[in-house]
């Protein structure tokens, strides 16, 4: 049986804690995480075999997490559970685990951990989410920080020889750009998805796409966004590089889908993306299905937004698998922006919080 079930369209927009997730303009206005706990204030213990990563293959903000927990060799200290579509209140469900239910956590669906944190919990339970394994609780929904706590707080149990993914002299200009990450890239195809009105999806797609461009441009003369550092924008920029030309776009409202840009449209940009999933730690099997670079059991690749599966023609893992010959560039941190001028150093994320140290 596939590893990715989904008995509802993954187009669907649904109600946030907060209404609608739409602006009265018809824009895709994303709701806000509800738990937002983090390790380094202390709010949170920091230790290991306590918590339980909660994800799903087909997202993107879960995807962050997982290749961050692999390439940081954090799994033996947070272990990982997967959800598999969703159930018919609309929320993620354990389908694919034995009995239909997490075998640590005794839930069959993710709402249960939200609701025992919060009783009488109505917002859209969403992955990631990291569960506090002693009471079934989730601590933490928020992969805006999430990323960056496993990077930082939990440093302690990093694998020898991990990379520094946060490093200490580009945390302003890193945090500044995954700003822009999340606005323009992350979230800009599902403005356009979302949309409801016309012109309000064709400026997305127009700001998505100028985005991308700009990146292509900076990426011809570094093999990575600040030069020869790998860092966790790059996973942030690479999880929706990965996901766009096999099913984003093909969710696309017909009206821009024709003539929408492609990754491989930009020759840098598509060639650092084979970079990066050519690199240890950014996938596996159940992530190439996920991201519909190779079919499931049944020989379909996954569809788009909305969409029915795709019998698509052709080696698509081939593709990606071609040589990206990125390894002799390295390149400057320097760049245009975000932060030029020297405003990176007005900025710290999450304002009102203890810094990242």
């Amino acid at each position: 049986m596939s590893t990715i079930i989904d008995a509802q369209p993954r187009g669907a927009v649904q109600e946030s804690i907060n209404g609608p997730e739409q602006t009265d303009d018809g824009a895709f206005k994303r709701q806000p995480n509800r738990f937002t706990a983090r390790f380094s204030t202390g709010e949170l213990p920091v230790k290991a075999g306590r918590y339980r990563l909660v994800v799903s293959a087909v997202c993107g903000w879960s995807r962050r997490q997982i290749i961050v927990r692999r390439l940081l060799g954090l799994e033996d200290a947070i272990s990982i559970s997967y959800v598999s579509g969703r159930g018919d209140d609309g929320g993620w469900v354990f389908t694919d685990q034995p009995g239909g239910r997490d075998p640590v956590l005794g839930f069959k669906r993710l709402n249960d951990a939200y609701r025992t944190a919060e009783p009488g919990y109505r917002g859209r339970g969403t992955v990631p989410a990291l569960v506090d394994t002693r009471t079934g609780a989730v601590v933490t929904n928020d992969y805006h920080t999430l990323s960056l706590e496993l990077e930082t707080a939990w440093k302690p149990f990093h694998r020898a020889g991990a990379p520094d993914l946060y490093p200490k002299d580009l945390r302003p200009r890193i945090d500044l750009l995954n700003q822009q990450l999340f606005d323009d890239v992350n979230n800009g195809p599902y403005k356009v998805l979302f949309a409801t009105s016309p012109e309000a999806a064709e400026v997305a797609r127009a700001v998505f796409e100028a985005r991308l461009r700009d990146y292509d441009h900076r990426l011809a003369t570094r093999r990575y966004l600040f030069g020869d550092r790998l860092t966790d924008s790059d996973i942030r920029l690479w999880v929706t590089l990965a996901s766009f030309d096999q099913t984003y776009v093909t969710g696309y409202p017909e009206a821009v889908r024709d003539t929408a840009l492609r990754v491989r449209d930009l020759p840098n940009l598509w060639a650092y993306a084979r970079d990066l999933f050519q690199t240890p730690g950014f996938v596996d099997d159940r992530d190439t299905e996920a991201l519909g670079i190779t079919p499931g059991p049944d020989g379909f690749y996954l569809g788009g937004f909305g969409e029915a599966p795709d019998a698509a023609s052709g080696d698509r893992l081939a593709a990606w698998s071609e040589p990206a010959g990125r390894e002799g560039l390295s390149g400057s941190d320097v760049t245009a922006g975000p932060g030029g001028a020297g405003t990176d150093q007005y900025w710290a994320f999450a304002p009102g919080r203890v810094p990242i140290v």
